[in-house]
């Protein structure tokens, strides 16, 4: 080890690549690489998002219908089958409440819930929820369970 072989920790020095526009004597002067006009060797250029070099772009070309409710409220379903698939797995045992929902992941900390009536449940639940179907509520009521609305 002498002064001769020493070199800088791997990855401690980064080449700054290319220094453009800085005179006809780098050999990388004048235009900098950009060309000659047009738009691109212009400074503050900025191409806009979906650009096709004039060509009408593809938002604009496909045709627009339809109506979307901006007040739309909407709700993640969880069926019976599911619920009583967490009571045979052992997740839940008399209650399943929305912080039980959203550890298991079958909702988000954010979202609606809902419960639909696919299936059946042939455990006692208390069930609390944002929303319940009729066939849901019928079926919890049925197992001897309660549905609560939140």
């Amino acid at each position: 080890m002498d002064l001769s072989n020493l070199t800088p920790a791997e990855g401690s020095v980064k080449n700054q690549g290319k220094r453009v526009g800085r005179g006809q004597g780098s050999g990388k002067g004048g235009t900098a690489t950009r060309g000659h006009k047009g738009a691109k060797s212009r400074s503050g250029y900025s191409k806009k998002v979906g650009f096709e070099g004039g060509q009408m772009p593809l938002q604009r070309r496909v045709p627009k219908f339809g109506f979307t409710n901006v007040n739309r409220v909407e709700y993640q379903g969880v069926n019976l089958d599911t619920l009583q698939q967490l009571v045979d797995d052992n997740k839940v045992k008399d209650t399943v409440d929305f912080n039980t929902l959203v550890e298991l992941g079958l909702a988000g900390k954010n979202e609606l819930v809902k419960i639909l009536g696919r299936g059946e449940l042939k455990s006692k639940l208390k069930v609390s929820a944002h929303k319940f179907t009729a066939s849901a509520k019928a079926a919890i009521e049925a197992a001897g369970g309660e549905a609560v609305t939140l």
